[in-house]
């Protein structure tokens, strides 16, 4: 690997010129070649580029501080744990910890796993990585094509369970001959890693004017040790955590959640609490949200980590601008992006995932069945009465004479006199399914709606999100009924929330 510079980054490799060339083809050709001895050759040296586009909101740039991305996207993993898998490995063979042949078994979120494994392939040991079942597939799958083993646990269960990652992993390093387990969480290559390489490139790349440093924390081994780096040289800079609702880290009471890889239900003794001077918890929502945006508008395929990260820099500015509107123009933040979207176009990036976990904000988010219902009652004329119910003693034809009078395809069927009661709707009725009937046997019409109804509508609050409505409707039913105070209020079709939407786009 090659050595590290004055800094302490990784150098790039030195050329090897082309002698073997006769000088009248030398002397029109560069005199020599670049390239890396290794893949591992290239981590680390991520450039730093300006957020120009998602800033936008913080209002006219020149009020605001320079917010710079460090693209730690563009290791040849795909993230910032590759600045630790060689480490790791290179500290545990100068113990004697790790030998030729042995295996490596480590709990991963899946971004360190793709270190190891990177490091791994070329100094041939097997790998096994112990994720938990939210991540995503793509990590998954990543980890098998360096040639790893992937175990799988369940999420929500306590780390000391013994089914957790945590817990497989320490009983497989324990049980499989030859194995070590580098364990990211405790092993302090982790921040000297980046004590070594990400602080002092940061601080060469911003010629020492960085002010703000924020990252989002998981073992915590990037923020503190490249913090412990820049506070060495700018005792005054500030340390910005980002971290999901629901990681302990920073104070949150431990619960699920859905950003991968950064977070946690303990404190790593990677992690040096004293580093960070303020934290900004972020919701899943908006971090998904931010992530999207960020690879949208600035062209950079983000992770969830990352949209976390990007939310915390953006609300640092936001109190500096407002505080201290002079120095918010003199600062600069530099936010360090750990992972690409590669790795949850499964998930951030799909639609119908977002969807399912109620994080893609929709045109139903915001309205409800009752909006609906008041705009198809008013475009009517009141003509139409808010809610017509059918009775389970009144004739088919009679029933038949309802629907035709106002036009409509489907009531609900009472048992009782006043009817509107939820608890008395027991069926229902549609112009398809009597002219079913009465083509086949032409005196049904003479029979009671009850003796031919069909099964209830389904039931909804009428102050409920369309969303709601949308998602019983586009189930097969053709139409629901609104309740409110446990009494029917109106009749939502397909083809009301149809004619809804299309009013509103025009």
């Amino acid at each position: 690997m090659t050595p590290p510079d004055e800094s302490g980054a990784l150098a790039r490799p030195t050329p090897v010129a082309l002698a073997h060339l006769p000088p009248a083809l030398t002397s029109s050709y560069t005199p020599a070649m670049e390239y890396a001895e290794t893949i591992l050759d290239l981590v680390g040296n991520t450039p730093l580029v300006r957020l120009n586009r998602v800033t936008a909101d913080l209002g006219p740039a020149d009020t605001q501080p320079l917010i710079l991305a460090k693209m730690e996207t563009l290791n040849p993993g795909g993230s910032v744990k590759d600045r630790i898998g060689l480490p790791m490995i290179e500290a545990a063979e100068r113990a004697g910890l790790l030998k030729p042949g042995g295996t490596i078994v480590e709990p991963t979120s899946g971004n360190t796993g793709h270190g190891l494994a990177i490091a791994a392939a070329l100094k041939g040991y097997r790998c096994v990585f112990v994720m938990a079942d939210k991540q995503s597939i793509e990590k998954q799958q990543l980890l098998r094509a360096y040639g790893a083993e992937v175990v799988l646990c369940p999420t929500n269960v306590d780390p000391e369970s013994p089914e957790s990652y945590y817990s497989v992993a320490a009983r497989l390093a324990r049980d499989i001959p030859g194995a070590f387990k580098p364990d990211q969480y405790w092993n302090m290559e982790n921040p000297r890693a980046h004590e070594r390489t990400t602080g002092p490139e940061i601080w060469r790349q911003t010629e020492g004017r960085i002010t703000h440093l924020v990252a989002s924390v998981g073992t915590g081994g990037t923020i503190s040790g490249t913090a412990h780096y820049l506070r060495a040289q700018q005792p005054g800079i500030r340390i910005i955590g980002a971290d999901p609702e629901g990681s302990v880290l920073s104070g949150d009471t431990a619960r699920p959640y859905l950003t991968e890889g950064i977070g946690e239900d303990f404190f790593p003794g990677t992690y040096d609490a004293a580093v960070v001077d303020r934290w900004v918890r972020v919701s899943d929502r908006d971090a998904f949200a931010m992530a999207r945006r960020i690879t949208r508008e600035e062209g950079i395929l983000a992770g969830g980590s990352c949209g976390t990260a990007v939310v915390a820099v953006l609300d640092e500015a936001a109190r500096l601008m407002s505080e201290d509107p002079a120095a918010a123009r003199r600062a600069v933040m530099v936010v360090i992006l750990p992972d690409s979207g590669r790795n949850y176009i499964s998930k951030i990036y799909n639609d119908e995932w977002l969807r399912s976990n109620g994080l893609l904000a929709t045109t139903g988010a915001v309205l409800r069945v009752l909006d609906v219902l008041a705009e198809r009652h008013h475009e009517l004329g009141g003509k139409l009465p808010p809610v017509l119910i059918a009775r389970t003693t009144q004739t088919v034809g009679e029933a038949i004479g309802l629907l035709q009078e106002y036009g409509i395809s489907q009531l609900p069927v009472s048992q009782d006199a006043d009817g509107d009661a939820v608890h008395s709707l027991v069926g229902s009725i549609t112009e398809k399914g009597l002219l079913d009937r009465a083509y086949r046997n032409p005196t049904v019409v003479e029979r009671t709606v009850g003796e031919v109804m069909d099964r209830p509508l389904p039931i909804l609050a009428a102050d409920a999100g369309l969303d709601d409505a949308f998602a019983i409707l586009s189930g097969g039913a053709q139409a629901l009924v609104a309740v409110q105070a446990g009494r029917a209020v109106g009749i939502l079709t397909k083809l009301d929330v149809l004619e809804y939407l299309a009013h509103r786009q025009a």
